[in-house]
């Protein structure tokens, strides 16, 4: 299948990695070891979730990567969109085929902890599309899914079991869902609040004009909010966010972190 199949994982870019981490700690999430990718420039440690993950990210000590100081020079918080695609050819040829440029696929791995570096390695294979106003959009197929996706990584206290959904505050709509449209090998439709959703098999983006979300973006276009899917009906979530006294909203359907300005996202448990 050429087509994106599910929405992988969101990249979140901070100054320092181990701040960013224990704010997601804080908020109840299990995280993955610190690695290193980019050739050790850039140190992640990852939320592995039973649908998608999020990825925490910073430079590396000594490490230096245009890409990330880019996006922190807009702001901290999320710039990355991770598609998962199946058959990386079909894709490319896909891809050209919709005028877009695309080198052949790229393939790269990390140990799963920098502590540990000749222990078990995660290999991935992505296709280097152009950069997006929008966002960082990665088209990434798993080649070793099960070095990620392991039982102890995806037990959070907060509850956490699907990426559901990205929401991105954008100028003109219609534009972005053209180049995501064409970037995925989906077609959108109109999105309940005006602008345009993005529907996967697993996941969904949806792309509204700034007055239609209900946090004030750190830029336009940006990353403004994330949606998960708990397992308990937000019960777990709910009781954390209360006794640690986090700024969070309660509605009739989903339970809100408000985002933190060191590199925060507005997360929506569901």
């Amino acid at each position: 299948m050429s087509r994106a199949v599910a929405l992988d994982h969101i990249g979140i870019v901070g100054h320092d990695l181990a701040a960013l981490a224990a704010q997601y700690e804080v908020l109840g999430f299990t995280l993955t070891p610190r690695a290193l990718a980019g050739g050790g420039r850039i140190a992640n440690r990852c939320a592995m979730l039973r649908q998608g993950y999020l990825e925490l990210m910073a430079l590396a000590p000594g490490g230096s990567s245009a890409t990330l100081t880019r996006m922190l020079a807009r702001h901290p918080g999320a710039h990355v969109i991770a598609l998962a695609i199946e058959d990386t050819a079909a894709t490319i040829a896909r891809l050209r085929l919709a005028g877009i440029d695309c080198p052949e696929v790229e393939q790269s791995e990390r140990a799963i902890a920098a502590a540990d570096p000749s222990g078990p390695r995660a290999r991935f294979a992505h296709l280097p599309v152009p950069e997006q106003p929008e966002a960082r959009i990665n088209l990434i197929r798993h080649l070793t899914p099960q070095m990620l996706w392991q039982e102890r990584f995806q037990n959070h206290p907060n509850r956490a079991v699907a990426l559901e959904e990205v929401i991105l505050a954008v100028p003109t709509p219609a534009d972005s869902a053209a180049r995501f449209s064409r970037l995925a090998g989906r077609p959108v439709v109109p999105d309940r609040s005006g602008g345009f959703a993005l529907m996967l098999p697993r996941g969904r983006l949806r792309l509204l004009p700034p007055d239609a979300v209900d946090t004030v973006p750190p830029s336009v276009p940006s990353i403004v909010g994330v949606t998960l899917r708990t397992d308990d009906a937000r019960a777990a979530v709910t009781r954390l966010l209360a006794a640690a006294e986090l700024p969070h909203d309660v509605t009739d359907a989903a339970v809100i972190s408000r985002p933190d300005p060191s590199g925060g996202v507005a997360l929506r448990f569901i």
